[in-house]
Formats: C-alpha cells, sequence, structure tokens
C-alpha cells in the first residue's frame, strides 16, 4: 500500500491528511480507500471525538478524482485490475455515509474540486485560505458531479447560486463561499492551522455526547418536517439523556469549575 494519507490522533482529535501533494492530492483508487478506513476508524474508536481533514502542500485541499489514473487503469494488467476492484468494494467515501456521528472539519487549503469538493461537502464545518477555490467541473469534462455533489450543493448554498456552478463548471472563490454560507470562515493561508485549532477547542469544551446528539437531531430532522423533526426519537440523545456527562454538565456549573467530559 503507498504511503497517500498521514493519519493521526492527537487529544481526541484525528488528523486525516490526504497526500498527494504532487497530483493535487487527487483521489486515486488507494487514497480513497485509505480514507474510508480512517474514516471508520474516527466512527469505531471511543478516544476519537472528532476529526480535521485537509490536504497535504497549499495547492490543493484535493483536485476531485484523478482522470489520469483512468487512462493508467486501461493498460493495467488483470491483477492490478482485480486489486482495484478490490479496494472499491471495501471503499465507504465519507460523502455515502449519510449519518456519520462525530463532528467533521474540512480545512480547506487550496483547490477543492469535484469530489473534492463533495469531501468538504460531507464534512459539518469548512474552514478554508484566501486562495482556496471551490467547484464542481465536472461537465467540462463530459461528466457530472455524481458523489452527492449535484444535491449537496443545492441544499447547502440555494438552488439558484448551485445551479449557476452546477451547469457552468464555474470555480467559486473561498470569499464568494462565505457569502453563499457554504465556508464558515476564511482565512490568511498563514492563520489557517491556528484557526481550525480555534474551532476544534470549542468543540472539544463540549460534551462528545451532546455534540453527537446536536448533529444527528439536526441533520436526521432536515428529512422532515419541522414538527415531525421535533417529535422524533434520536438514539443520541436518547444516549446523551441517560449519560454520566449529562449530569456532569449541570454539576460542574453549580461548582463554578470546568466540566470534565468522560464521553459516557
Amino acid at each position: 500500500m503507498t504511503d497517500v494519507t498521514n493519519f493521526e490522533i492527537r487529544d481526541r482529535v484525528a488528523y486525516i491528511t490526504l497526500n498527494r501533494p504532487k497530483a493535487m492530492n487527487a483521489l486515486n483508487p488507494e487514497l480513497r480507500w485509505e480514507l474510508s478506513k480512517h474514516f471508520d476508524e474516527v466512527e469505531s474508536n471511543d478516544e476519537i471525538w472528532l476529526a480535521v481533514v485537509t490536504g497535504a502542500g497549499d495547492r490543493a485541499f484535493c483536485a476531485g478524482a484523478d482522470l489520469k489514473h483512468r487512462a493508467i487503469e486501461r493498460d493495467a494488467d488483470d491483477e492490478q485490475r482485480a486489486r482495484w476492484a478490490r479496494m472499491e468494494a471495501e471503499t465507504t467515501p465519507l460523502n455515502l455515509r449519510w449519518h456519520f456521528s462525530k463532528p467533521v472539519i474540512a480545512k480547506v487549503n487550496g483547490f477543492a474540486l469535484g469530489g473534492g469538493l463533495e469531501l468538504a461537502l460531507s464534512c459539518d464545518i469548512i474552514i478554508a485560505a484566501e486562495h482556496a477555490e471551490l467547484g464542481l467541473p465536472e461537465p467540462r469534462r463530459g461528466l457530472i458531479a455524481g458523489g452527492v455533489g449535484v444535491h449537496r450543493l443545492p441544499r447547502q448554498i440555494g438552488l439558484k447560486p448551485a445551479m449557476g456552478y452546477l451547469l457552468t463548471g464555474r470555480h467559486m472563490p473561498a470569499s464568494r463561499a462565505y457569502e453563499l454560507g457554504l465556508i464558515n470562515q476564511v482565512v490568511p493561508m498563514d492563520d489557517l492551522d491556528a484557526t481550525v485549532d480555534e474551532w476544534v477547542n470549542d468543540i472539544l469544551r463540549c460534551a462528545p455526547l451532546a455534540v453527537r446528539a446536536t448533529k444527528e437531531t439536526a441533520m436526521r430532522g432536515l428529512d422532515r418536517s419541522l414538527s415531525e423533526a421535533f417529535a422524533a426519537d434520536y438514539p443520541a440523545e436518547t444516549a446523551r439523556r441517560e449519560s454520566a456527562d449529562a449530569r456532569e454538565g449541570p454539576r460542574a456549573f453549580a461548582e463554578k469549575r470546568e466540566p470534565s467530559w468522560q464521553g459516557k
């Protein structure tokens, strides 16, 4: 397996880096597979409370599908094709994990195009460098943004702005993405790491089960009417109500101290 990602866990946070900077962190089968395994780990590991995903270098978060790989794939031998097919069968990208329980921050350090933007769209918070550009240029290649991009973008920025970008393949600068509500914050590249750390630390100040319950109720509620969303049962919220952290929060407030979250 090639070393196409970096994965590190520090202080309850999983840091995932797409590590193909010479290819603008484009998604080939190995990178897709490794990302899938990392998100499996984030979801299953109780010691991880949130994740940050970014790209190596300062040119690209992710430039989307590796179109050069498609050309190489045609000339691959049967053994290599079978290997790629096995990897594809074992891969579930974040954008197809409809209810991923833990918060994910996209640290967009450059171009986020095609599948790269689809990855960012599936994150909960997007922090971008000023020079970043985002877009779904698939129609310019005879393709569509089939990794849920054609569906997520209209839901996240509204129909008319989304169609303007979907039907033209145009890029949007980070400043415009912020105006449209797609990005939470835009900062100079030199401030990107520190800004993401601020968001991470603010999330870590919250009870992790409360964060997961908030995410689940908000995201699942979008599929229902307002009254139905309010009345529905949410497993993460049931777990939060019955947790030790649900008692720790009010107790710490009454005792005028910082809470000690256990995540249970």
